[in-house]
């Protein structure tokens, strides 16, 4: 087995490269991601699929999916199947998907073992003493007055906790370590507690007590045999803790925990529980919105699983902190579906044409390629007649620069795919709003210009004849400000939302072929941008079109201007 050397390298390949090389596990890798049940996957979780999965196919090992569902007070099976979907729709499967609570009765004997070996203790301080005798990153903690209890007592107390017998917050089972060590994880920090009157999605009501994160993590790793525990870095300071269970039980197996740097992405958040209060707020229409960082909503704004995964690569994977700009994200998606999105035409703030010297009751049948520069996409039938609709902003009387190439009073543009048009007339009514431009065609300039005849705008347009009206929903940046977690200007972190994160267009209008568009499927709309059909909108009412992502970064210029003044 070697490892694919066209993926960028890294210090965790590093690792794994050294550690093959000495024979560690046998040569074997097997890796694991490892989400907590308590909400939907976002970009960060992206990451580590992509770095987990990634090198578990690159060195042909294994990779499981589990989920560490050891608090059953937020979690649910509608997050355990959104986060399945999100995985297979990366591109992904798993070598097995596993609970952590399929681990409940060896975890427990586990912990039976650490108070056999004096090394845990049931504590009847509560959460609040707890904290206070933990101390500071100053000051060492000081031993709880249970700490000293016999193996016998603390057996028969754990027994006890775990048939009912006492209330949530009565006692909990600690480990027994150091109260002056330097790394406050390691002093005797909590491993079970007790939790009455919840329903664990797959343990049901079996259990009353519940093992904590530090101690499932680990264990859970060791049991499935993992070679490499890849986590972030916020996880490094909780190393010492996952090697000390692991070695004063003496498991069979010890995994070798390795940090990186978590993802984090301009002009959003990514914790969990400040995207369950957008959710919960009201502040977003859901997990899924499109405006929000979840795979969910990325899916149904119209990324693909190939620009995520591209996305993932390009930021790399290191010890440094990972402040990624959102350019880079849209640049994925822009470089993918320039590649792959086949183009049609949609007319977002319509303006009506009517070509006066075009015979009434003629329609036509005019040729489209579906990409200009991928003949193997082929091309559709567009159909041509009197009245079409052109884009509002594509015409102005008087051009305002020589660099405006779109259409003007008295002056010539090209019909994408068709005729060159000249503007004789303007029509406006009593408030002098233009309502409709009287035009000419030149039926010799089907496709390309007459020799000598030079027609450089080209504007996109739709047959008013069998156009469809669309609701266009406009996306952007779910924040204005590029890190509101950390915004110095004393505002809750939501005063930083983009009021205009969503602008909806109910009068576009889109051509005859959209109508048959399937539900997630993306399209560019000439000189407009890439659109995706809403997966949520599937039957009845207006066709719903999402902007996934601009043709060009606008807001590189508007930060470029607001550092510069």
């Amino acid at each position: 087995m070697s490892s694919n050397t066209t993926k960028p390298g890294n210090f965790i390949r590093q690792i794994i490269d050294a550690d093959r090389a000495a024979d560690k596990h046998g040569g074997r890798v097997a890796t694991r991601f490892p989400p907590e049940p308590n909400g939907y996957l976002h970009i960060g979780h992206a990451k580590s699929i992509v770095l987990n999965f990634g090198i578990a196919e690159d060195y042909n090992g294994t990779c499981n999916l589990r989920f560490d569902d050891t608090n059953p007070h937020k979690e649910n099976v509608e997050f355990v199947e959104s986060i399945k979907q999100d995985v297979q729709w990366l591109g992904y499967e798993w070598n097995e998907l596993l609970y952590a609570s399929n681990y409940f009765e060896q975890l427990h004997d586990y912990a039976v073992q650490l108070i056999k070996l004096g090394k845990a203790y049931v504590c009847d301080l509560n959460a609040e003493q707890i904290r206070e005798y933990r101390g500071t990153l100053t000051e060492p903690g000081r031993e709880s007055p249970y700490r000293e209890r016999s193996v016998e007592e603390n057996l028969d107390l754990f027994a006890r906790m775990r048939a009912g017998e006492f209330q949530d917050g009565e006692k909990v089972l600690r480990a027994k370590i150091d109260m002056a060590a330097p790394n406050i994880n390691l002093r005797d920090p909590t491993i079970y507690r007790i939790r009455h009157g919840v329903i664990h999605h797959q343990t049901g009501e079996e259990w009353c007590i519940y093992p904590m994160y530090d101690f499932t993590h680990c264990l859970s790793d060791a049991i499935e045999g993992i070679t490499h525990s890849l986590c972030t870095l916020e996880f490094e300071d909780h190393r010492p803790l996952y090697d000390w269970f692991l070695d004063t039980l003496q498991t069979p197996s010890h995994p070798q925990q390795i940090e990186f740097s978590r993802l984090t992405l301009e002009h959003t958040v990514t914790s969990k529980r400040k995207l369950t209060e957008l959710v919960e707020q009201g502040f977003v229409e859901g997990w899924d919105d499109p405006r929000m960082p979840t795979i969910a909503g990325l899916r149904r704004r119209g990324y693909t699983p190939a620009a995520l995964r591209d996305f993932c690569e390009r930021i790399g994977v290191t010890k440094s902190d990972n402040f990624v700009e959102m350019g880079v994200l849209e640049n994925s998606i822009r470089e993918d579906l320039n590649r792959t999105a086949p183009r049609r035409m949609a007319v977002l703030h319509p303006l009506k044409v009517i070509i006066a010297n075009y015979p009434e009751g003629q329609s036509e049948q005019l040729e489209a390629p579906n990409h200009p520069q991928h003949e193997d996409m082929g091309s559709r039938q567009i159909s041509f007649s009197r009245e079409v609709w052109i884009d509002r902003e594509d015409f102005m009387e008087v051009a305002p620069n020589k660099k405006f190439k779109r259409l003007v009073s008295g002056g010539e543009v090209r019909l994408r795919n068709a005729y060159v048009i000249r503007c004789d007339e303007v029509i406006k009514d009593a408030h002098g709003e233009i309502i409709e431009l009287h035009c000419s065609y030149d039926p010799d300039t089907l496709g390309a210009n007459p020799e000598g005849r030079k027609v450089k705008g080209v504007i996109h347009w739709v047959n008013a004849a069998d156009a469809i009206p669309a609701e266009i929903r406009l996306y952007d940046r779910l924040f204005s400000h590029p890190n509101p977690d950390s915004a110095k200007d004393g505002q809750h972190w939501t005063a930083h939302l983009n009021p205009d994160s969503l602008r909806t267009l109910t009068a576009s209008l889109v051509e005859a072929s959209l109508g048959e568009a399937q539900a997630g499927a993306v399209f560019q709309f000439e000189r407009e941008g890439y659109f995706c059909r809403d997966p949520q909108n599937r039957d009845g009412g207006l066709p719903v079109f999402n902007r996934t992502v601009t043709l060009r970064d606008s807001w590189a210029k508007i930060e470029q201007k607001s550092a510069g003044s």
